[in-house]
């Protein structure tokens, strides 16, 4: 069904969110309508959506609309259970979740499990949900909502979870940015500069695809590689937990903005460790790309400023390969923690590959290349 169908039928006049591909329509439809400012929000996270959303009820007595992927499930529990359940404060909200990972739907591996228990941890929520599909029709989305009603009058939250393929909007949004240094180039550019035996920790999305992908052009294998392919938000925290316990080998965080955003509090923790073999490098396209490329909020932060204000060792900024490779030569002379914003522009390769590597390979290659 159309997303803007969807959108009238809830009923909701505010939506906040995490963009999602299974969701792109809905997206789309919000980009399209109301742009990234409210009535619409864009979220660091989905905790952070759900407790906007809760701030939104408590100031007009409404239920707003939360959309993410269902991976995002775990950064909700805590939200649902100790402020949104009717054993709390019983705030209602309507929650609009894309289901990766649907069991016998082929789909990446980081999804498998998620997609497994996506309807199971909803039930243990006490969350009554409605599965929206290519097949569903708008008077079964009515009936949906009909039975839903009672419930948000009574403080309990309520689910639809999309299928891929069930939402539709008959315009897909382009969006871009005024950078010019390709994410693939930037990649590159590190790899050439690093030693043979740094390690690095991608980030999820189009990033660690990129880093497969050039190692295999460098016939350089990916042992020294841990690609962070789910858990976005989390991969300068495995970075950090490898740079303690292996001082003697540079460790190397290619993160993104939207990554960075979800759990910045890690940078926080990162620059109070303070290891001296850590390099954070956040490829910045302002851009939620590997879901559809909607904003985030990296626009209006400093990232270097923030970093520097933390306690990083040091604190850069660049926006070409020749900038980047300066930076990157200095970063190798001195000790850290050093960040580097890389501002980069939307867009991969139109033949971009995933890797082909299963997460446990993965792991078990990164592993023994740390000795283990």
């Amino acid at each position: 069904m159309q997303a803007t169908e969807f959108l009238e039928i809830t009923g909701a006049d505010f939506f906040v969110g995490v963009p999602d591909s299974q969701l792109r329509a809905l997206c789309d439809a919000l980009i399209e309508e109301y742009g990234s400012e409210a009535p619409h929000v864009i979220a660091a996270n989905e905790g952070t959506a759900a407790g906007i959303a809760a701030g939104h009820y408590l100031a007009t007595g409404r239920s707003p609309l939360v959309y993410l992927q269902n991976s995002g499930e775990g950064n909700i529990v805590n939200a649902l259970a100790s402020l949104l359940h009717e054993k709390a404060y019983g705030i209602p909200l309507i929650f609009v979740i894309g289901w990766r990972g649907e069991p016998m739907v082929k789909d990446e591996p980081q999804h498998a499990y998620q997609g497994e228990v996506t309807l199971p941890l909803l039930d243990l929520m006490q969350v009554e949900h409605f599965v929206l599909s290519k097949e569903t029709q708008s008077e079964e989305v009515r009936a949906a909502m009909a039975h839903f009603r009672p419930l948000l009058e009574a403080g309990r939250s309520v689910a639809f979870v999309v299928r891929k393929g069930a939402l539709t909007h008959d315009t897909k949004v382009t969006y871009k940015n005024s950078y010019v240094l390709r994410r693939e180039e930037a990649i590159q550019t590190i790899l050439e500069a690093a030693g043979a035996d740094d390690v690095f920790v991608s980030t999820t999305g189009k990033a660690s695809r990129e880093l497969f992908e050039l190692r295999e052009a460098r016939d350089e294998g990916h042992a020294r590689d841990f690609l962070t392919i789910g858990s976005m938000g989390h991969s300068s925290s495995i970075a950090l937990g490898i740079a303690l316990e292996k001082k003697e080998r540079r460790t190397w965080c290619l993160d993104g903005d939207g990554a960075f955003l979800m759990h910045m509090g890690a940078a926080a923790v990162i620059a109070a460790a303070a290891p001296a073999n850590f390099c954070h490098i956040v490829l910045n396209n302002e851009a939620h790309e590997s879901v559809g490329g909607m904003p985030t909020a990296a626009s209006v932060v400093d990232f270097p400023a923030l970093a520097q204000a933390l306690g990083y060792a040091s604190a850069r900024r660049v926006s070409s390969r020749e900038e980047l490779a300066a930076a990157i030569a200095a970063m190798r002379e001195s000790s850290g923690p050093h960040f580097l914003e890389v501002r980069c522009a939307i867009g991969s390769r139109a033949d971009l590959g995933r890797p082909t590597l299963s997460p446990s390979a993965n792991k078990l290659g990164m592993m023994r290349f740390l000795g283990l």
